[in-house]
């Protein structure tokens, strides 16, 4: 399935009015040139929420924050041969949310993220 543009705020707030009106779903469609399907998911939305905010986008949220992270990458930038279990364990000794060592295991590959904003490949 095709990912479609999102739909702007002004034309989400005009087909909450259409509908408010009384405009039907596929007129409403049909007005606005936005798919049926569409139309039909931001009126519920403003049934069950009360507003036409796109959602928050899905994903996997951060286990450590960007503090934390910077000292994991400069651990691993130090010992590289450094085993994702053990930068667990400094982790979590030092007091940190330390999650699964699954999570630390990208760290290491990740060879661009050495530090605070545009420092790359700092002594390599």
């Amino acid at each position: 399935m095709g990912k479609s543009k999102e739909i702007s705020q002004d034309i989400r707030k005009r087909i909450v009015d259409l509908h408010k009106s009384g405009s039907s779903l596929g007129a409403i469609s049909r007005c606005l040139k936005v798919p049926r399907s569409s139309v039909q998911t931001i009126i519920c939305k403003y049934k069950k929420d009360g507003n036409v905010q796109p959602s928050y986008r899905s994903g996997r949220k951060k286990v450590l924050c960007p503090r934390d992270e910077r000292a994991l990458v400069r651990s691993v930038h130090i010992n590289p041969r450094a085993k994702a279990k053990d930068l667990v364990n400094m982790m979590a000794e030092a007091g940190k949310n330390t999650g699964d060592y699954r999570e630390y295991k990208g760290t290491k590959t990740n060879k661009e993220h050495l530090g605070r904003g545009g420092a790359t490949n700092q002594g390599q």
